[in-house]
């Protein structure tokens, strides 16, 4: 293992502490509010959202509409593709920044259509780092994987321990994958994503202030997102790495 390699995993492994600790006093505090507010909203409400969301990302992430990135030369290091994939995040938390601005002046109506729009910035930049990592997203199982790395990163403190438990050792579980997304959680998944969201990005429907904060809430979420599949992928790169070093070619 070179240095840069055990320089991101040791990066991977305070990464993992912070996502495997306790919830906070705050935390628990948001989500029983939140728990609360969710109570009072008709459950037909709740599947027609559901349903929405499911059509969204299902639409996205199975359909011929996001087709795969071009996958870099297999002989590119580790250390050139993470260079241009923070870049491609940085380039995408600008693109996210913009959109938030303009529909945050808008008020509601134009606020709640970046609701699609922030959905598919995110995983168009998912697309695309997959494919700087040199994997090929036009696999199923492999868009299965992005689909958890967003449910990872937009989820309560509790939700994001589940998704990781299910993403560590991926690559061993590729043959126990369904072959489509039907048996997928959605109501689970669009109800931690819709919650974070909220909680997040609440005061872009204020007039005045909801351009400011939309750019910087936007920025921020797509900036977390790039970080969370920097270490999902880093965490199937360094497992890879390890299990050919226990098993040497002789």
């Amino acid at each position: 293992m070179n240095k840069y390699q055990q320089q991101i995993e040791l990066e991977l492994h305070f990464w993992k502490l912070e996502v495997m600790k306790k919830p906070s006093l705050m935390g628990n505090i948001a989500t029983k509010f939140q728990t609360k507010i969710n109570s009072y909203i008709p459950q037909k409400v709740h599947k027609a959202i559901t349903a929405t969301i499911k059509q969204m990302v299902k639409a996205v992430l199975f359909g011929s509409e996001l087709t795969s990135s071009d996958m870099p030369p297999e002989e590119m290091s580790l250390m050139h593709r993470e260079a241009l994939i923070k870049s491609k995040i940085e380039n995408y938390c600008k693109t996210g920044a913009a959109e938030g601005g303009i529909t945050g002046a808008g008020g509601f109506l134009m606020s709640m259509a970046d609701f699609p729009i922030l959905i598919g910035i995110k995983l168009k930049l998912l697309y695309e780092i997959a494919a700087l990592y040199g994997y090929n997203t036009s696999d199923f199982r492999e868009r299965l994987y992005i689909l958890h790395i967003f449910q990872l990163t937009f989820s309560s403190q509790i939700g994001s321990q589940k998704t990781l438990a299910q993403i560590e050792k991926w690559d061993e579980k590729l043959f126990l994958l369904p072959e489509n997304g039907d048996g997928f959680d959605w109501q689970t998944f669009q109800q931690e994503y819709r919650d974070y969201i909220d909680l997040a990005k609440l005061a872009q429907l204020i007039p005045v202030v909801g351009a400011a904060v939309g750019a910087v809430a936007n920025y921020q979420l797509i900036k977390k997102l790039g970080k969370t599949a920097m270490m999902c992928y880093r965490m199937r790169k360094l497992d890879i790495d390890q299990r050919i070093d226990l098993n040497p070619k002789k």
